[in-house]
C-alpha cells in the first residue's frame, strides 16, 4: 500500500524520539530518516520502526519467528524492491566498504587489486528477487557477508588462491523460501573471496533476548527469578 506524507512523518518523529532516547546512532538515525522520506510504500516504511518501541502503526513480526531466522515473510517482501543505490564497487592499492542499510541491483559487480572490500548484506534491500554478484580480485581479497537464511549459491574459480563459502553458525538453517536469490561468481587471483553467513548484532540480541525469556518461564514475574 502507498503511504502518505503524514504516515512518512509519524515515522520520522518516531526516529527523533528513537536517537534522543539514546535508542539509535547519530548516523543509524540519519540513514533511516532518509529512508523514510524516500520511502513510497509501507512495505518501504515498516522496517525502520521495527525494532523500536511505537504503537503498532504498522504490522509486527510474530513473536514466535523460527530461531535462527533473520525474518519472516512480512521482513522478507519489504526487503524486496525498489531503486538500486550501487551497482558496483572498486579498490586498487586500497579498500571499499558496502553494508547497513543499502539496496543491491540485479547485477553488483566488485573488483579489487591489491586491496580488499567488503559487502554486507545482512541489513541490505534487494531492488529483484534476482540478484548476481561478481567478484574478482587480483592479490587482494573479499568478504561478503549474508544473513543465515539468505538463499546463496556460489560459484567462483579460485587460482592461486580460494573462492568460497563457509559459516561459524552453530547450526545451518535452511534458506528462507521467501528470500532473494543471490548468486555469488567470479574468480581470486593469488588472492581470496569468502562468503559468510553471519548474523547481524541485532539479531544475535534478539535471539538472545528470547533465550532469556525462554529461560525465565511464563512465571517468572518480574524477570528475576534465579535460575539454577
Amino acid at each position: 500500500m502507498r503511504a502518505s506524507d503524514a504516515e512518512r512523518e509519524r515515522v520520522a518523529e518516531t526516529l527523533r524520539e528513537a536517537v534522543a532516547e539514546g535508542r539509535l546512532e547519530m548516523d543509524e538515525f540519519e540513514q533511516r530518516l532518509d529512508a523514510t522520506y524516500r520511502a513510497r510504500t509501507h512495505g518501504e516504511l515498516e522496517p525502520l520502526v521495527r525494532d523500536l518501541p511505537v504503537p503498532g502503526a504498522f504490522a509486527r513480526p510474530a513473536a514466535g519467528a523460527v530461531a535462527g531466522r533473520s525474518g519472516s515473510s512480512a521482513e522478507w517482501a519489504s526487503r524486496i524492491g525498489g531503486t538500486q543505490t550501487s551497482s558496483g564497487a572498486f579498490a586498487f592499492w586500497g579498500g571499499f566498504s558496502r553494508k547497513g542499510r543499502w539496496t543491491v541491483g540485479p547485477r553488483f559487480t566488485a573488483f579489487a587489486m591489491w586491496g580488499g572490500g567488503e559487502i554486507d548484506l545482512r541489513e541490505a534491500h534487494f531492488a529483484e528477487r534476482e540478484v548476481v554478484i561478481r567478484c574478482f580480485t587480483i592479490m587482494g581479497g573479499m568478504q561478503v557477508t549474508v544473513p543465515p537464511d539468505l538463499n546463496v549459491e556460489v560459484g567462483g574459480i579460485g587460482i592461486m588462491g580460494g573462492f568460497g563459502e563457509h559459516s561459524k553458525l552453530d547450526e545451518e538453517p535452511e534458506p528462507a523460501p521467501d528470500s532473494p536469490r543471490v548468486r555469488v561468481v567470479g574468480f581470486a587471483l593469488m588472492g581470496g573471496v569468502g562468503v559468510e553467513r553471519k548474523r547481524s548484532k541485532a539479531q544475535k540480541r534478539r535471539l538472545q533476548e528470547e533465550e532469556r525469556r525462554r529461560l525465565r518461564g511464563p512465571d517468572s514475574g518480574d524477570g528475576r527469578k534465579e535460575l539454577g
